[in-house]
């Protein structure tokens, strides 16, 4: 149903929650904004039904104890679709999306076959997803190593060689994507993991890179770690283990097996990235911090004035490696998880503002990729699925450290909206999108992974007690789901969204450190 008025006692305006009259015109776009008295919204209700005979088919009067909030917005997940629709595709992911509160996110380039390296490789993309998106959604491009390009090899198959990154950008993609892990450390367990196409690159690739990018003033978002000091740590690990049973043994348990992925790997890499920040002016985004010590080296670089942002995921902040059972490989990702002490010093980077946003980092797979290996964590595909439950679990979590929704949805929502320029996303205020999660903070509720809308019924949250739940969701002033209506279908209003760079003539020069964003408006595709 498309709203034309939503009346709630608690909508999150300006940081706080107030009672609220939200008006929506035909284009989804809030039109006003009406503050009221509390305990008056049922009032309110009648006065604009009887005022307005057509209010009532376009009228949602939230119930007392419910709140909305920005639509969540996910910059980080993985669909797999075209090529791996086994494990999720553009229909399940979305869905799921929506169910979790989820109103936009912005697909990534290397989980899909072929990876997103060209312009048509982004065009297909669109096109599969313009007929199945139950929310908004937009995609990265991928960076793969100059060598790659001129061969014309992406996924071990002879192609077209890669777009220049500047035709990408003007394509459509949010940004790029790319790793560190060099070639001798990665290839194997990438192939192993059914990723190959992500190749990383050297240093000085990822300098050219980054002043080609900053000239365009794109977006670069880096997987971080250094492969010298996680093959050292695995090297360690197999000299320490005496015998087959000792190996297999510490295989099984969480803990050892996040010791060959060293938080030390994250902090070195996270170290030289800075450099390349500081030399080139390229703004650059660092995707799934895990590590207290990367914290210090982030806060430092903006104090500086350089042009970075990062984000955490959900299960970081949810999970410890000390507590994970043995032999459960669900909660294998990379980086992996950390212990306590990581994970209260991301919660604290939230709040200081070091960290801009907290995302799913939705990475699916199917029950024999990731139970391949039985208690052997090795073997497992690495990634978590937790698109659907990311936002209640982040804040059941907060709420239990006293930490109100304002942040909760700052960094589900304002945060990444900002970061990828998404400027009618992340807020609700007159002029922007009315894309809504509307959220009972007091309804508990246990995760099924079963009941997910995700195609793989295989989930760390899997039995997790939630306290908050998310009963609806609103996208454009579409009503996607209700808890007051469970009998209406969920319906596919997604759209597709283009990047900053579409149609936008190229600057003469490299971003400068520490000037402002360009301010450029979301341009949103029909389906």
């Amino acid at each position: 149903m498309s709203l034309r008025h939503l009346i709630a006692e608690g909508d999150l305006l300006e940081g706080e929650l107030v009672p609220a009259h939200l008006e929506v015109g035909d284009d989804g776009i809030i039109r006003r904004i009406h503050r009221l008295e509390a305990g008056s919204t049922a009032r309110r209700a009648a006065i604009v039904r009887a005022r307005e005979v057509s209010a009532g088919a376009g009228m949602h009067l939230v119930r007392p104890r419910m709140v909305v909030l920005p639509g969540g917005v996910d910059t980080h997940v993985s669909f797999c679709e075209p090529g791996h629709v086994q494990r999720e595709g553009f229909s399940s992911g979305t869905m799921a999306a929506a169910l979790g509160g989820v109103t936009s996110v912005l697909e990534m380039p290397h989980s899909s076959t072929p990876v997103t390296v060209r312009a048509e490789d982004l065009q297909h993309k669109r096109s599969a997803a313009a007929e199945q998106a139950y929310v908004d959604i937009g995609f990265w491009a991928a960076l793969v190593p100059p060598s790659v390009q001129s061969r014309g090899r992406v996924s071990g198959q002879d192609r077209p060689s890669c777009a220049e990154p500047e035709e990408l950008w003007e394509s459509g993609a949010f940004g790029f994507v790319c790793t560190l892990l060099p070639l001798d450390h990665s290839t194997d367990a990438l192939r192993s993991a059914g990723t190959p196409q992500l190749l990383p690159l050297t240093p000085a690739e990822l300098r050219e890179a980054m002043m080609r990018i900053a000239r365009f003033d794109g977006l670069l978002a880096v997987h971080a770690e250094d492969s010298r000091t996680i093959a050292a740590a695995a090297g360690a690990t197999g000299a320490n283990l005496s015998s087959r049973l000792a190996w297999a043994q510490a295989a099984a348990r969480y803990s050892a097996w996040a010791a060959s992925r060293p938080a030390e790997a994250e902090v070195i890499a996270v170290e030289g990235l800075i450099d390349a920040v500081r030399e080139t002016g390229c703004r650059t985004h660092i995707l799934q911090v895990s590590t207290a010590g990367a914290l210090e080296l982030i806060a430092a670089a903006k104090a500086e004035g350089l042009p970075l942002s990062a984000e955490t995921c959900t299960h970081y902040l949810s999970f410890a490696a000390e507590s994970v059972p043995v032999g459960s490989p669900e909660f294998v990702c990379w980086p992996p998880l950390r212990d306590v002490g990581h994970r209260e010093a991301l919660w604290q980077g939230l709040q200081e503002g070091i960290l801009d946003a907290v995302v799913s980092a939705h990475s699916p797979t199917t029950r024999q990729e990731k139970l391949r290996g039985a208690a052997d964590l090795r073997l497992a595909r690495p990634g978590i699925s937790g698109l659907q439950v990311g936002f209640a679990a982040l804040a059941s979590e907060a709420r239990s450290r006293g930490i109100g929704l304002a942040e909760v949805s700052r960094w589900t929502s304002g945060g990444p909206a900002e970061l990828c320029r998404l400027h009618q996303k992340g807020d609700i205020a007159p002029g922007r999108y009315a894309d809504l999660l509307i959220y009972d903070p007091e309804e508990t509720h246990v995760v099924s992974a079963a009941g997910l809308a995700h195609k793989t019924p295989l989930s760390a949250y899997e039995g997790m007690e939630i306290h908050g739940t998310v009963v609806g969701s609103v996208l454009r002033g579409m009503q996607l789901f209700t808890a007051q209506d469970s009998s209406a279908t969920l319906g596919q209003h997604g759209q597709l969204l283009s990047g900053p760079g579409t149609g936008v003539p190229l600057g003469p020069g490299p971003h400068q450190v520490g000037s402002g964003p360009r301010r450029r408006h979301l341009r949103v595709v029909s389906a």
